[in-house]
């Protein structure tokens, strides 16, 4: 009976951390990131630390700060570059002429209302014109405009909310390298101890290749997209590879939604320059240097990064990102990698005794 009970008891705990994780999952989010900028900031502490001026040496609370207003910097510094850019994008597309490019696409319009017709999917009776002013007023109203007004404040909100969040973890997480760790151990049992330090020890590891070998990606990613567009002498060609490459974030969907948002960005600055002949060798120029620069990603890149970095088979990852989407969407095709990457560690050190753990983690 008592050991019936104690079952019962553990079966219970797990129920009631599982309801725990998933009513505060937006705080493990918060400490997950933190963990992260704290991985990528140790090196700057440590470097700050190390700095001496006769007798005299930065606080490491000091140093904490610094590394953390650095980091930040960054981050404010890339908004700075990019954010202009979008300006001028937005106030570009609203130079278009709209009339002008009515006239020149009338008769591929007229084409796309003759087949909604033939299709049913507009009446025969109804202009394209009369169509979309329709379904514009469907979505634009009083009521939709109010709720993206809501939207848009709790968003900032939370944004804010959780963008101070982070860094005042991370700052912590930055002052004490062991703080994170040292924070788990005491929901473990102490004989397992040495065995959860190495599995941070490797965790923390493999997630450092993992993310440097991301951002390897991004950058490899954005500059090729920029410097062939340039070459090309496309317009805005920066700011497509950024979006280009910061979709890349996304595993598989990424390069297609970053595809479509910079040709997008690309045909809507010749149509504002009203060059409409070069519409269509801008577009090619577009379609070429991102069915290149996705290829060399898919078939260079990501293999190195996704599969090397966390030393598992390609085919594993795919898998693991398929069931990450279809469990949680985009962000959980984001995480799937990291969090499978900490699964396998802690079955390597947990469950080694199993043939499949066995082959899943015979290359860690």
């Amino acid at each position: 009976m008592k050991q019936v009970l104690k079952y019962v008891w553990y079966l219970f705990l797990i129920f009631l951390a599982g309801f725990l994780v998933w009513r505060f999952s937006f705080m493990i989010v918060w400490v997950v990131i933190a963990a992260v900028i704290s991985a990528v900031g140790h090196p700057m502490v440590r470097f700050f630390d190390r700095i001496r001026i006769l007798r005299w040496h930065l606080p490491h609370a000091l140093s904490t700060g610094l590394s953390l207003f650095l980091i930040v910097a960054m981050f404010f510094g890339l908004l700075a570059v990019f954010v202009p850019m979008i300006v001028n994008q937005a106030e570009t597309i609203a130079r278009i002429d709209v009339n002008r490019l009515a006239q020149n696409l009338q008769g591929p319009l007229q084409w796309l209302e003759n087949e909604m017709h033939y299709l049913g999917v507009m009446p025969y009776q109804q202009s394209l014109q009369d169509f979309i002013i329709i379904k514009a007023k469907t979505v634009v109203n009083l009521g939709s405009v109010g709720l993206v007004i809501n939207s848009f404040f709790n968003v900032a909100g939370n944004f804010f909310l959780g963008l101070f969040s982070i860094l005042f973890i991370a700052f912590f997480f930055l002052k004490d390298e062991h703080l994170f760790e040292e924070s788990l151990l005491l929901i473990i049992p102490v004989r397992y101890h040495a065995d959860t330090r190495e599995v941070m020890a490797t965790s923390r590891y493999l997630l450092m290749r993992y993310f440097v070998g991301l951002i390897v990606e991004l950058l490899g990613v954005m500059s090729i997209i920029s410097i062939s567009l340039w070459i090309l002498g496309v317009e805005n060609a920066l700011l497509i590879g950024f979006f280009g490459g910061i979709m890349n974030i996304i595993p598989y969907l990424g390069p297609m939604i970053g595809s479509v948002i910079g040709i997008t960005l690309g045909v809507t600055a010749t149509l504002a320059s009203g060059t409409y002949d070069l519409l269509l060798p801008v577009l090619l120029k577009l379609t070429g240097v991102f069915f290149v620069a996705n290829f060399i990603d898919n078939n260079i890149l990501v293999p190195l990064i996704y599969s090397n970095s966390v030393k598992a088979h390609p085919l594993e990852i795919f898998f693991v990102i398929i069931m990450g989407g279809s469990l949680a969407g985009i962000l959980g095709m984001l995480l799937a990698i990291p969090v499978y990457t900490v699964l396998r560690v802690i079955a390597r050190q947990f469950l080694q005794r199993f043939r499949i753990v066995q082959k899943l983690t015979e290359t860690i």
